[in-house]
């Protein structure tokens, strides 16, 4: 095992908590190791005055911390697992996926009105294309408006009167102890979350197996079974922040319940499907549940989403 472990992260609050995290865990778990951060900008920090769909997506958040990985200049990278691509570079790979926080989307609203409660035209906040479209299938009479920045940038644009309410994920504020804020959980029943979502993502070279006592420490089970069926269906239906998908896992009586969601910008066509799978199995589950959205209607408003990008 190596005697120093170098930590690749982002510098936003967030990401620092997370990767914070991390270390805290490696060095409880082994004290002999010397555990450090680097903090690399990443082109997703650096564009915050337009929505990510519009300028490369959730990969612009992991590009130049996965360079610098496949550089050895770290030894792994903490990435919030929403923000990773279903195709990771050669030579890398998901070490660990540690506990999961809640994987939700939540409401804040400045007058702690619930999603039902708004009148027509009332202004929503969110940077997500997946929340969007559908807070706009269950709510088309309110008006969607971008909105970038870290959680104290949006929370402030929400109080200084900017929007009625914004939808943030629940993990975030959970994590960095802003949970008071939350009006409404939206759970999978109102709003399937993103892929990954609440997990965090361990990401290794894949030949560095000095690395690997820390991963088999750091990964739980659940979690990994769950994210992974999750990102089979990422794959297989070549989803990214481009186009309004969304998959979530969870376990229920020893089984894993999926539920898919793809979905037009505006919000009008929505194709949502389930599918249990065994365990061990969840991987090919992911794949096909993938297929059964696609041939339910889900192609279609993919291929028009495209042709609507040239």
């Amino acid at each position: 095992m190596k005697k120093n472990i170098c930590i690749g992260t982002r510098g936003s609050q967030l990401a620092l908590w997370q990767a914070n995290f991390i270390k805290s865990e490696i060095e409880h778990l082994f004290p002999e190791l010397g555990v450090e951060l680097n903090i690399i900008k990443t082109t997703g920090d650096r564009i915050t005055d337009r929505p990510l769909a519009m300028v490369g997506g959730k990969g612009l958040f992991v590009k130049e911390i996965e360079n610098a990985l496949l550089n050895n200049d770290i030894d792994l990278a903490v990435h919030s697992m929403k923000d990773m691509p279903g195709e990771l570079p050669e030579g890398l790979i998901i070490g660990a996926i540690p506990e999961r926080e809640n994987p939700f989307d939540v409401l804040i609203s400045k007058n702690k009105s619930l999603l039902a409660d708004y009148k027509k035209g009332a202004k929503i906040g969110t940077s997500s294309l997946r929340r969007a479209s559908q807070i706009k299938h269950v709510r088309p009479d309110v008006t969607i408006e971008s909105i970038r920045g870290n959680l104290d940038t949006r929370i402030n644009k929400l109080k200084s009167g900017e929007y009625d309410a914004i939808v943030l994920a629940a993990a975030g504020l959970r994590r960095l102890d802003q949970a008071h804020e939350i009006t409404q959980y939206l759970d999978d029943t109102l709003m399937v979350p993103a892929v990954g979502q609440g997990a965090l993502c361990i990401e290794t070279r894949a030949n560095d197996h000095a690395v690997s006592p820390i991963m088999k420490k750091l990964d739980h089970y659940e979690s990994r079974i769950c994210v992974t069926g999750e990102r089979a269906f990422l794959k297989q239906i070549e989803g990214s922040c481009h186009i309004p998908v969304a998959c979530f896992g969870k376990i229920v009586d020893d089984h894993v319940v999926f539920t898919a969601v793809v979905a037009s910008e505006d919000g009008k066509e929505l194709i949502k499907e389930q599918i249990t799978s065994s365990l061990d199995q969840v991987e090919r589950a992911g794949f096909s549940l993938a297929n059964q959205v696609l041939e339910k209607g889900g192609k279609k408003i993919l291929e028009q989403l495209n042709s609507n990008d040239e």
